[in-house]
This record gives C-alpha cells, sequence and structure tokens, in this order.
C-alpha cells in the first residue's frame, strides 16, 4: 500500500536529522578565546618602539634598520595546557622569528625564557628553549618542512602543550611530537611573539586565539 505524501515526507528529514553531519563541530571551537583584537595592544606588554598594529596584525620589526636585539611582544597573562592557534608571516633577508610558550620575561632584560615554536631560516617548525638550555629540542626533517612552510606567504601555527607533551603542526603538517624528559621545567607561562634581532626584516601575527585544556 503506498503510504501518505506528508508519512514520506517526514520519514526522510527523520532519516536526514540521523546522518547529517553538522557543517560546524560544537565543543572546543566554541571554547576559543582570542587574544588580539586586530587594533589595540589590550592584554600585551613589551618595546612598542619595536612592535606596530598594521592591517589587522601584530608587526614586529621594520625593513629599514636593522634590530638591534630580540624583542618579545608578551601576553600579560600566563597559561599552562592549551591549544594556540595564530596566522604568521616574515619578510627579509635572514629573518628570523618565533612564538613563545610557557615562558617568563627575565627581569629588567629584552630576553624571556621558555620554549619557542620558530619561524624563519631553516627552523621552521622546530621547538627551540630560548634563553635556558638554548637548543632545539625537537625539528622536523627537511623532507616534512618543504611540505609544510610557506615562506612567502601566510603560514599557520597549531601549538599544543598539555603536562608534558608538546605538538606543532605547520600549515596542517606536524612537524613536533615532544615529551619533557627533565624535571623542572616550567608549565606555564606567558605567550610571546618574537622578532629576531638582525638585518631588517619584519615578523607579522593575527588571528591569535587559545583554548585552554583541562580547567
Amino acid at each position: 500500500m503506498a503510504q501518505p505524501r506528508h508519512h514520506l515526507d517526514r520519514l526522510v528529514l527523520a532519516a536526514a536529522a540521523l546522518f547529517a553531519v553538522p557543517l560546524v563541530a560544537a565543543g572546543p571551537a566554541d571554547e576559543r578565546i582570542s587574544l588580539f583584537d586586530g587594533k589595540t595592544f589590550a592584554g600585551w606588554e613589551g618595546n612598542l618602539q619595536m612592535f606596530r598594529i598594521e592591517e589587522g596584525a601584530i608587526v614586529g620589526g621594520n625593513l629599514q634598520t636593522k634590530i638591534p636585539n630580540n624583542e618579545f611582544l608578551c601576553t600579560t597573562k600566563e597559561y599552562g595546557d592549551f591549544e594556540l592557534r595564530l596566522k604568521f608571516k616574515v619578510a627579509g633577508e635572514g629573518v628570523n622569528a618565533g612564538v613563545q610558550f610557557r615562558t617568563k620575561r627575565i627581569p629588567n632584560h629584552h630576553e624571556v625564557i621558555g620554549y619557542q615554536a620558530d619561524i624563519g631560516q631553516k627552523y621552521w617548525g622546530a621547538l627551540y628553549d630560548e634563553s635556558r638550555r638554548k637548543k632545539m629540542l625537537a625539528q622536523p626533517t627537511p623532507e616534512v618542512l618543504a611540505k609544510a612552510a610557506k615562506p612567502d606567504d601566510w603560514n599557520e601555527y597549531v601549538i599544543r602543550a598539555e603536562g608534558k607533551r608538546i605538538q606543532l603542526w605547520l600549515n596542517g603538517v606536524q612537524t613536533v611530537d615532544y615529551t619533557e624528559a627533565e624535571d623542572g621545567i616550567e608549565e606555564k607561562g606567558i605567550i610571546a611573539v618574537q622578532i629576531h634581532g638582525g638585518p631588517p626584516s619584519e615578523a607579522w601575527y593575527k588571528d591569535i586565539t587559545i583554548e585552554e585544556l583541562n580547567k
């Protein structure tokens, strides 16, 4: 026996609801907060002679004059376990930059101490220990780096720190999966963006969001 049309319509709608995949997943994306409003330095501190806001991005350095030393624009709030996302691009010969996390200011000094997701030269996608052990802790192979980095364009970093495990993704390609083996290493600190001392260069950062984990 043929089913009434309105009954078939209800069956179709029920099936569609059962098997449909939402276009936007609920959960972590809803818990992200923006760390930079694109217009002001609210929530940040640093040497504002070396940082400016242009086209909705934080810009460190310039292409006219030498960068005297490393400079960092830092959040005023500290974070422990989190997933940080941001976009960046760099310009200038020999440019070097990075994103600090679980980091501290060194008192009365331009430097900071802590983990860095490195940017520039051969260090894209690498995990460096700034001012502490002063060495690369983990970095991708040249083959992985060739797939991941876009030196002349905007790039995206995803930085996930949870307990002793740190993971980095560059443009969707995982470049680091590192577990801290040394005792006494800080698991909480500020977020900072860097322009490295050296020749005239710029580092641009925008769309900076964070999701705190295990709150």
